[in-house]
């Protein structure tokens, strides 16, 4: 498998990173090869479907602002990366406005979201990018999505506990019956 993702310029050098390092770290742990081209375009080329997908979503968290730390969460266990794109949802001169309501004051509702239900949020350009395991990053889209409708931050707060708690009775049914 072979694709093209363009990537903002001042996001090359951190997929880079180093002396090469994140870029050789994605290459040893998927077995794909990464080359970075002119013009802001990384080329990934691989061989396994499930490796090339892995990388292709840890160079697309690093461009949508993620550390390659947390982007390299992707490659454990059963992580997904969900991109929002606030352009969608609102004109240009509200994306200021969201962001702000996203973030919280002094990042405390960003905080919440990412303590509560143990995601990385990475709010980037137009963009709300959110790392973790698949129930948890659908609860935290949905949180977000509230805060872009103009709900308030305490309403969102209350919708993020209840949907945590039926995750994990949800969880605890699954482990009754094995």
């Amino acid at each position: 498998m072979q694709s093209e993702l363009r990537v903002p310029d001042d996001r090359i050098g951190v997929i880079v990173g180093k002396d090469g390092r994140v870029k050789n770290y994605i290459e040893e742990k998927t077995g794909c090869k990464v080359n970075v081209k002119p013009y802001g375009v990384v080329e990934i080329i691989c061989e396994d479907a499930v490796n090339f997908l892995k990388a292709r979503d840890v160079i697309n968290a690093i461009a949508h602002g993620f550390s390659p730390e947390a982007a390299m969460k992707l490659l454990e266990g059963f992580k997904v990366l969900e991109i929002i794109d606030l352009s969608d949802y609102v004109g240009d001169s509200a994306i200021h406005r969201i962001k702000g309501r996203i973030i919280g004051k002094n990042g405390k509702m960003k905080r919440t979201l990412e303590d509560m239900l143990g995601v990385n949020v990475s709010i980037y350009g137009k963009k709300v990018a959110i790392i973790g395991e698949p129930d948890v990053v659908n609860v935290a889209r949905d949180a977000i999505l509230m805060l872009v409708e103009g709900s308030q931050h305490k309403t969102v707060q209350r919708f993020i506990e209840n949907r945590r708690r039926e995750l994990r009775l949800r969880e605890l049914d699954w482990q009754d019956l094995l």
